[in-house]
């Protein structure tokens, strides 16, 4: 097993298996140490979906309680999730999830711990598992939730705030786009806001179903 060492670069690379399948990924994974973050997280937390999925859901790292659970978007942003793709009339088993990092990386306020952005060396490191995600599902849709997730695989200056809901080349997929993470419509500050929020995301995910039903309402 690969260690840290000073300055040397790790990454997720070395941690890879020799014979590649995603339960083999997936196993691998829980010993991954190619960033500083497996040091305070629970465990790994890597993707789950069926292998035949057409939808591939990629946020930025796991939560409090993906971190507890080990499961990605199992949380309240899952759950704002779940919702959004049932009013979009999308079956929930269509869709594969992950996250770019697979470890909570997070800092404590007083008992609690709340999330911290991953930095680009993190990410960096970690990208190996997600390719290899992405190349054992060969999504139709590939979906990023949030800045992380979109200037990962759509660009570094790509912008969420100016693009979501927009149909866009990607080498990962047949199509692409970006939407914002749902635990930001749980952060809006009024219930109007939220809803109005919530409004926004569902009408995102029509997008993604117009897709899977051969209607692109590309910008």
């Amino acid at each position: 097993m690969a260690r840290q060492s000073g300055s040397e670069p790790v990454s997720a690379l070395q941690f890879l298996p020799a014979r590649l399948s995603m339960s083999s990924l997936r196993e691998a994974a829980q010993d991954c140490q190619g960033c500083p973050l497996f040091q305070n997280a629970t465990q790994t937390v890597f993707g789950q979906g069926r292998p035949d999925a057409r939808i591939f859901l990629v946020g930025e790292q796991p939560g409090n309680d993906e971190d507890r659970q080990g499961k990605p978007f199992v949380g309240p942003a899952g759950r704002i999730l779940d919702e959004a793709l049932a009013a979009a009339s999308i079956d929930r088993a269509d869709a594969y999830v992950t996250n770019v990092v697979k470890h909570f990386k997070w800092e404590a306020k007083g008992k609690r711990r709340m999330h911290k952005k991953p930095s680009a060396r993190e990410i960096a490191a970690c990208l190996p598992w997600l390719e290899k995600e992405i190349e054992f599902i060969k999504p139709e849709v590939l979906v990023c939730l949030g800045a992380t997730a979109a200037q990962t695989l759509l660009g570094r200056d790509f912008k969420v705030s100016v693009q979501r809901g927009r149909v866009v080349p990607s080498k990962f997929a047949k199509h692409a786009l970006a939407t914002v993470h749902p635990s930001s419509i749980l952060r809006q500050p009024t219930s109007e806001d939220r809803h109005r929020a919530m409004d926004q995301f569902v009408a995102d995910m029509k997008v993604v179903a117009g897709l899977l039903n051969g209607k692109s309402r590309a910008s």
